[in-house]
């Protein structure tokens, strides 16, 4: 008798993405708009683009991000700009390689906003289920080389999605847990359904998995915190949007306010005496938690001398009354949370909506990736976000764009897109991830980009625009609009440097104002401009040559040429440290090396390079245990071939 089959979906698409968060988003976006047929899984339709944690958009050094994204034609900033409460430009009291953007967020619009443009993108397929196994073919090459090529993926249903590329975005839903004291439940954030099977399959295909692990602080009732006890935090007067595109005049909103107040000896002497009930320190917790987003008994413990930690009080949208305890995330017990938050200023008699947790989840070490974010073992496997071993929505935004726009162009035949690390903050992100061994949730900061004078958040689009326009997710007369700009920059600066400034009393008086040194003769108005207390928007009444001025020229042409002026001596310095540093990102090395035949490499260089498996000398030189002198030897071997 023969065997019964049992009928199963089987569908047809370009790309497959796994995962409807940040990464997930940018990703079947970037495909679907460069004319791929994609499709997006999610465990849940309702969960696309969630913020389980902080409810906000950039920040210091991840503004950078959110602007290059949207540089290259993603879609953060445009959807951050249609659905903030509150924005702020951070650090500007110092210089503008560190100012970063960061917005509160509408969360619940944020998430309905980017579905709505998901939904209405052609090309573009939404489907709720679990992918739980990857589909390989394994083609053998003239040199009898196996080599594994994506071929499809598979639901938990038994459902066939063949295809030539796949993007996983799992974010931290891989086989996850969540936390809270000694009670634990096997679900996703947000208490959605974990994605148990695809980390067997993966495994199965010789993928390594690793376990990190996150944390939330808990949600409070609005209705229960006493502001009166709490300094009020306010948004800046004039916003400035993420994106390039948004007219700055729609930003200009009525905004809601955010509250600081302050843990104190209470606080920290409830979570001290409950050390042993929290999963973290009891042992139960196996997955490595962010240096640099500690939950606040990681504070306690590790910031010993400090009497008290900032804590704020940030609202979760506008038609809410949940409120998100900022710099408090916990993983401690309910009976111990409710006790240490109303120890707070202003929190006294505070109500929980939802409990603080911690949340583990699997993950990869992101070494196993090419720059491409293509895996190095299978071809047509790409990934991004938190299961490329990183933290934050920006972080795994940024990374979702390039491996989708990489699965795009492989399918294309075209050559896959690489930032380096002079180009953009996102290249720097990139390049730590996949020669650097992480033992802990990658976050980006400013410290870690080496140009970031450079890489400013405010010519995101001058540096990134082209690329994006190369790549097709540019529009022409977007371009065309940056190449206007760029002229009306680079016309404002050379007439500057050769207008001359007299000693009028005008001129003296304005000096005077601002404190600045008189002038005892001439001087160009550029000059002036480079004097620390002086900008190109405070001289323009003493420019006689150009009276419309500031209303000839728009804001950020301005800001780009006060910017220019002032720091063209270290601008040219960084250029110059940039110049070096392509002539080693330019030495290619071949792809069949074999370094078992480089005569002085040390042992431990050899065995980090042939896993590692550096695309250039400059990647090479940056991989933990090749030393300086490995580099010589390699560069003598490949001068000499």
């Amino acid at each position: 008798m023969e065997e019964k089959k049992i009928p199963y979906v089987e569908e047809e698409y370009d790309v497959v993405v796994v995962g409807a968060g940040h990464a997930g988003c940018e990703a079947a976006l970037a495909c679907a708009r460069l004319g791929l047929e994609t499709i997006i899984f999610t465990v849940s339709v309702d969960s696309i683009a969630m913020m389980p944690c902080n409810p906000n958009i950039g920040g210091s050094s991840k503004g950078h991000l959110v602007r290059e994204i949207d540089a290259l034609g993603g879609e953060m900033g445009k959807n951050i700009d249609k659905t903030f409460i509150q924005s702020k430009m951070l650090n500007k009291s110092k210089g503008p390689a560190v100012h970063s953007l960061r917005a509160q967020a509408d969360k619940m619009n944020y998430s309905m906003e980017m579905r709505k443009t998901l939904q209405n993108t052609d090309h573009l397929t939404i489907r709720q289920a679990e992918v739980s196994e990857i589909i390989t073919e394994t083609t053998v090459l003239e040199n009898g080389k196996e080599i594994q090529k994506m071929k499809g993926v598979k639901t938990f249903s038994g459902a066939v999605y063949n295809c030539k590329a796949v993007v996983l975005c799992t974010g931290t839903y891989l086989r996850a847990r969540c936390l809270t004291g000694e009670m634990i439940t096997y679900t996703g954030p947000n208490g959605l359904q974990a994605a148990n099977h695809l980390t067997d399959s993966l495994k199965a295909h010789g993928i390594e998995m690793f376990r990190f692990k996150t944390g939330t602080p808990a949600r409070i009732d609005k209705r229960s915190v006493d502001f009166s006890k709490m300094q009020e935090q306010k948004g800046d007067e004039r916003v400035v949007p993420f994106s390039f595109t948004t007219n700055p005049e729609d930003v200009q909103i009525d905004q809601v306010s955010c509250w600081l107040t302050y843990t104190n000896e209470k606080t920290h002497e409830i979570i001290r005496n409950n050390l042993d009930r929290s999963p973290i320190y009891a042992g139960i917790i196996e997955g490595t938690g962010p240096r640099y987003c500690p939950s606040i008994e990681d504070k306690v413990v590790k910031f010993a001398d400090k009497d008290r930690h900032q804590i704020f009080i940030e609202p979760e949208g506008i038609n809410t009354n949940e409120m998100y305890v900022g710099g408090m995330s916990s993983s401690l017990p309910e009976d111990v949370q409710h006790e240490m938050y109303r120890t707070l200023p202003g929190l006294e008699h505070v109500k929980i909506v939802r409990n603080a947790y911690a949340i583990e989840y699997d993950c990869i070490s992101a070494i196993q990736l090419k720059s491409s974010l293509e895996f190095k073992k299978i071809k047509g496997l790409f990934a991004g976000g938190q299961f490329n071993g990183s933290s934050g929505y920006e972080e795994a935004a940024c990374q979702g764009l390039i491996a989708g726009i990489n699965a795009a162009r492989k399918l294309q035949k075209k050559e896959a897109v690489v930032l380096d690390r002079s180009q953009a903050y996102i290249g720097v992100l990139i390049d730590d991830l996949v020669t650097k061994e992480s033992h802990e949730p990658y976050r980006m900061m400013t410290s870690r980009a080496e140009y970031r004078l450079l890489l400013r958040q405010d010519n995101a689009d001058q540096r990134l625009t082209e690329i994006g326009y190369e790549i097709g997710l540019i529009s022409q007369d977007r371009y065309e609009r940056l190449k206007l700009k760029e002229k009306l920059i680079e016309e404002e600066v050379s007439r500057v440097e050769h207008v001359h400034v007299g000693t009028s009393e005008k001129v003296q008086n304005l000096l005077a104002q601002y404190q600045s040194t008189p002038l005892n003769s001439g001087i160009s108005l550029a000059e002036l401009i480079r004097r620390p207390e002086l900008t190109y928007q405070v001289l323009a009444t003493i420019d006689e040559a150009r009276p419309e001025f500031p209303k000839d020229l728009s804001e950020e042409v301005s800001e780009q040429v006060n910017i220019s002026i002032k720091y063209d001596g270290y601008i040219k310095r960084q250029k110059k440290q940039v110049e070096q540093f392509k002539k080693l990102e330019n030495k290619k090395i071949p792809e069949n090396i074999d370094y078992d035949q480089v005569k002085s490499l040390r042992i431990e260089a050899v065995q980090k390079l042939k896993e590692f498996r550096p695309v250039s000398i400059g990647q090479a030189s940056r991989i933990s245990g090749v030393s300086p002198a490995d580099i010589s030897v390699l560069l003598v071997y490949l001068g000499g071939r």
